[in-house]
């Protein structure tokens, strides 16, 4: 029996996932979290076999939440579930330790085949996101300056956008508003831009924010 936790942000998704997968044999979904902070709670008590985790959610959000879990329960395999699917998500996804990255666009049947796969030991990538990314060494800055971000700007440029303020952001990274700043300014200036509404409007042009939850 495969052991499986939803953790998203909306009710309907884990509602229509959940009834997927729970049809197929040899799956149970033991639990459903919103948040990327209720997930780690639900690991330190129990430690599921897979984790389809939403990439785009309010507080941490399921990067920050995937690394927390990976350091808790290292066996567990983490799917990155995410409306994204340029880079340079998929890679920095993959490098913190996520198992898989599965695109919402991404069918039952290619869900149920990304969970035994990583189940069995293996890593799963559409074959689109793999292509993309064996091609992404030879990408200019300019085709995608957010490449040039750290893990924690990406994250915190994806809160910006979703828009949370300073203060917020501080409390759920547990980082002081001077510390996000520092981050918030270093990231204006690798993308050479000057304020969060330019820095929105950048991430929308290349594809780095799902429109949807704005």
């Amino acid at each position: 029996m495969i052991n499986i936790l939803l953790v998203d942000d909306h009710e309907l998704v884990r509602t229509g996932i959940n009834k997927i997968l729970n049809e197929v044999k040899g799956f149970k979904v033991i639990d459903e979290c919103e948040t990327g902070e209720d997930a780690i709670k639900f690991c330190r008590m129990t430690e599921p076999d897979v984790i389809l985790m939403d990439m785009d959610m309010p507080g941490m959000g399921g990067l920050e939440a995937t690394k927390k879990i990976l350091r808790l329960a290292p066996e567990v395999k983490i799917i990155i579930l995410t409306a994204h699917t340029e880079d340079p998500f998929p890679t920095k996804v993959m490098k913190i330790g996520a198992a898989g990255y599965l695109t919402k666009g991404a069918g039952p049947n290619e869900m149920i085949k990304a969970i035994r796969a990583v189940n069995s030991g293996q890593r799963y990538l559409p074959p689109e996101i793999a292509q993309q990314m064996a091609l992404s060494p030879f990408k200019t800055k300019d085709e995608n300056p957010f490449s040039e971000l750290s893990d924690r700007e990406l994250q915190i440029m994806l809160m910006i956008t979703r828009g949370e303020k300073v203060p917020d952001i501080s409390e759920h990274l547990h980082l002081s508003p001077k510390t996000i700043n520092s981050y918030r300014y270093r990231m204006f200036d690798k993308l050479n831009v000057g304020n969060d509404v330019e820095l929105t409007h950048l991430a929308i042009r290349h594809g780095m924010i799902n429109t949807e939850k704005l």
